[in-house]
């Protein structure tokens, strides 16, 4: 089930965030994912959440700002179940459009977003980690 993120999501949504992000991003310091723990625990209940929930446990998510995708994230034990699909799949009827940043390393996320029609469409260097990265972008059918 998909709903809204509520408060009491909170340290549910950031232990799958912070994991999600270690297990990831091999080719970047952990200490990189728990220096800014703290600054997105207080920045992410200002963005739109959407949970997914299976037995009232929180097992993904994602955060949208406008229509910038932050990041769709689902715990280990959870994955390769259609999880970030759904999600991605929900934002999507939400919006007209949808973009988002994904590492160029992070092969499994680049081609999880080209199988779900996202192309890209340009790169970038990201400044904080030097790691290069793709801007990616999905339009309803007929606009891009």
């Amino acid at each position: 089930m998909i709903r809204k993120f509520k408060d009491t999501d909170i340290d549910a949504v950031m232990a799958i965030w912070l994991n999600a992000n270690i297990e990831a991003h091999s080719f970047i310091a952990p200490e990189y994912w728990k220096g800014h723990f703290d600054e997105v625990k207080e920045m992410l209940p200002q963005a739109e959440i959407y949970i997914s929930e299976n037995s009232h446990a929180v097992d993904g998510f994602i955060g949208l700002t406008e229509d910038y995708i932050a990041g769709i994230f689902v715990d280990r034990q959870a994955r390769a179940k259609g999880i970030g699909s759904e999600l991605l799949d929900y934002a999507k009827k939400k919006r007209e459009r949808l973009s988002l940043q994904v590492y160029k390393k992070n092969a499994s996320a680049v081609n999880f977003y080209l199988n779900r029609n996202f192309k890209v469409a340009s790169e970038s260097l990201d400044e904080q980690t030097g790691e290069a990265e793709y801007n990616m972008l999905w339009e309803r059918r007929g606009r891009l």
